[in-house]
């Protein structure tokens, strides 16, 4: 049986685990690099469906790491130790490919791929289009692209000259992006006070949501390891998240 080190050196190769940002943590979150696996399977994250549908002695490679803060307590009951001890008890280890993955191919398939912008260039932890594009036509190419009914935006500008594109969480970007410049940053998680300093900058934004945004991962790695001879199991991750009207009270 293939032991993980072998999987890990093959994800160093496609995507080096050396390019994940320091506060990240990336690369072996369970398990050993001499642990055994039957089984490889791929995930957005792992959530207690698809802990519950591994099989013993499986491997699985994630986008979300399943440990960023050092644990203190282990509570069997709560996230992440609900999920750890699932895969524990089932001899599961687990592989993290997180921004070194954004970095080398997530956020270049988001813009490119779905978005369908290029050339880019790096900026950051994202990547940058030049070129102009109004607000509108914008808004309604991610609409359409990515199937979007629901999403947050903010329109500093109608006339566009700057695209920025972070998969995940890049609000953070924000202060880094040329103020009245015409500039729109494509990310997720974008909080009220991330929102307020962009109006005061002039850059508008556009929230496309974490998930949506990464949902990507799988398909991705999936044919990088199939040019190396692994095929793996694809485990899909339902959005936590939903977005709908509460349901009237009986």
């Amino acid at each position: 049986m293939p032991k993980v080190k072998e999987i890990y050196q093959i994800c160093d190769e496609i995507s080096p685990f050396v390019l994940q940002e320091k506060w990240d943590n990336s690369g072996l979150n369970l398990g050993s690099m001499e642990q055994e696996f039957e089984s490889l399977y791929l995930a957005l994250e792992v959530d207690e469906t698809i802990a519950q549908n591994l099989n013993p002695n499986s491997l699985i490679i994630t986008h979300h790491p399943l440990i960023f803060s050092p644990i203190k307590s282990f509570d069997t009951q709560t996230y992440p130790c609900n999920i750890l001890s699932t895969l524990i008890a089932k001899n599961c280890s687990l592989l993290a490919m997180h921004t070194n993955f954004d970095s080398t191919h997530l956020n270049a398939y988001f813009a490119k791929d779905i978005l369908g912008f290029s050339p880019l260039e790096s900026h950051l932890y994202a990547l940058k289009y030049q070129g102009e594009i109004t607000f509108d036509l914008l808004a309604q190419r991610i609409e359409e692209r990515m199937q979007l009914k629901d999403y947050k935006f903010l329109q500093a500008s109608q006339t566009l000259k700057e695209l920025y594109f972070c998969c995940g969480s890049g609000a953070s970007l924000i202060s880094s992006l040329p103020a009245h410049n015409h500039a729109c940053l494509i990310t997720g998680d974008i909080k009220h006070h991330d929102a307020m300093l962009a109006n005061s900058l002039g850059i508008s934004l556009i929230d496309v949501g974490h998930y949506e945004s990464e949902k990507y991962f799988v398909k991705i790695l999936h044919k990088n390891l199939k040019n190396f001879g692994y095929e793996a199991i694809i485990s899909p991750l339902k959005n936590p998240l939903e977005f709908s009207k509460p349901k009237e009270r009986r």
